[in-house]
């Protein structure tokens, strides 16, 4: 039986219909951006809060006989992550616990500080419950955000793991690409429960180049060889690292991608990012940048299938894309995902979407007799 007290499920529900009654048209009719830019700082703010926070997490603890998740030598709670474009500074991932999340990437985090994209570049369209954003990741630089990670809890010694997104810096020319990542990497590694490399940006120019099979080679072979050295000091231990792939690969593409992260130990990949498509309404509107929410799911889904069969399930497979409900999660994970990820969905569910989705797939989980997610 599930442990899900009435009390806590009507508290849950009045979070939830304030959010869908109240507070989502307040944020809707402010800049996309802007309503992004005062979410994060409530994040923040309630990161800070650690009373609050650990109330908010009991509401939102799965029953003791819910199984936790096992991915690349980490544990998850649940099987829900908040992608990696919300938290972008490294701020307020301490409260990602309270929302219902099982594990929480930050970033993208370039070598260099770079403010992004000119504005406006994030654009929402309800009626498709998607978004389209150029953001070009606005971040504070690897340093900056090292150092904020260093007075934060570091690995061990946090509610649920923590990712680390790193992408290239916009004015690093592609040849030096390789250098760049490196820089990311040595400054950010120690903070992170796991890495992830993003080549599939389409908001940064020539970053999906580095997708190639030839340059990606290069990418991996180094961030490898670094990882291994890492962890061939004292008192280190090797970091999983993950690839972000573009749901605009072919499957002759991601064959070659495959080939490489076997080649280069890589621990995951994370499918998928943003698309350049434009299905159907979206063919007449002219936006420049990525779309994401509804109109990628069965893109996404598709290609997490592919990579499930090509690598007989051996490859651990974080699902991204176009996840607005519970049925959505469970497709990811049908299709041969091991963890899913939301960021649009929430925009357009609320802050509670991830205890949402977790409680449910649980249940999921149990009527399964606790075979899998």
């Amino acid at each position: 039986m599930l442990d899900f007290s009435a009390a806590k499920i009507k508290v849950i529900n009045n979070m939830d219909i304030t959010y869908e009654r109240f507070l989502r048209p307040l944020f809707f009719k402010l800049d996309c951006e802007h309503a992004h830019d005062l979410a994060a700082t409530a994040m923040t703010v309630l990161g800070k809060m650690s009373p609050v926070c650990r109330v908010m997490e009991r509401l939102a603890r799965l029953p003791a006989a819910a199984r936790p998740l096992e991915a690349f030598g980490l544990q998850f709670p649940n099987a829900v992550g908040l992608a990696a474009g919300f938290d972008k500074h490294g701020t307020g991932w301490p409260a990602a616990a309270a929302l219902g999340f099982g594990h929480v990437e930050i970033g993208t985090i370039t070598a260099l500080a770079q403010p992004g994209n000119p504005k406006p570049r994030a654009f929402r369209y309800p009626a498709e419950e998607a978004v389209i954003n150029r953001m070009g990741f606005n971040n504070e630089g690897a340093e900056a955000i090292a150092r904020r990670l260093a007075r934060m809890p570091g690995p061990g010694k946090r509610r649920i793991p923590l990712g680390i997104n790193i992408g290239k810096s916009k004015v690093t020319p592609l040849d030096k690409a390789v250098e760049d990542y490196l820089i990311s990497f040595g400054l950010l590694a120690d903070h992170a429960d796991y890495l992830v490399l993003n080549v599939s940006s389409p908001n940064t120019p020539d970053l999906r180049k580095l997708q190639d099979e030839q340059r990606l080679s290069e990418l991996l072979a180094a961030l490898d060889s670094a990882n291994r050295d890492r962890a061939s000091k004292p008192g280190k231990t090797r970091v999983p690292l993950l690839l972000k792939i573009a749901p605009d690969l072919t499957f002759p593409q991601i064959d070659a991608v495959l080939e490489q992260l076997t080649a280069n130990h890589f621990d995951g990949i994370i499918a998928t990012n943003t698309t350049l498509a434009r299905p159907g309404p979206f063919a007449i509107i002219d936006q420049a940048g990525g779309l994401s929410g509804k109109p990628i799911r069965q893109k996404s889904t598709d290609i997490i299938r592919y990579i499930a069969r090509a690598t007989n399930g051996k490859l651990p497979i974080i699902g991204v894309g176009g996840i607005h409900s519970s049925s959505d999660a469970a497709e990811k994970l049908d299709a041969g995902a091991t963890l899913v990820q939301i960021y649009t969905g929430m925009i357009y569910r609320g802050p509670f979407f991830a205890r949402e989705l977790a409680r449910n797939l649980s249940a999921r989980q149990m009527r399964m007799g606790g075979r899998g997610w």
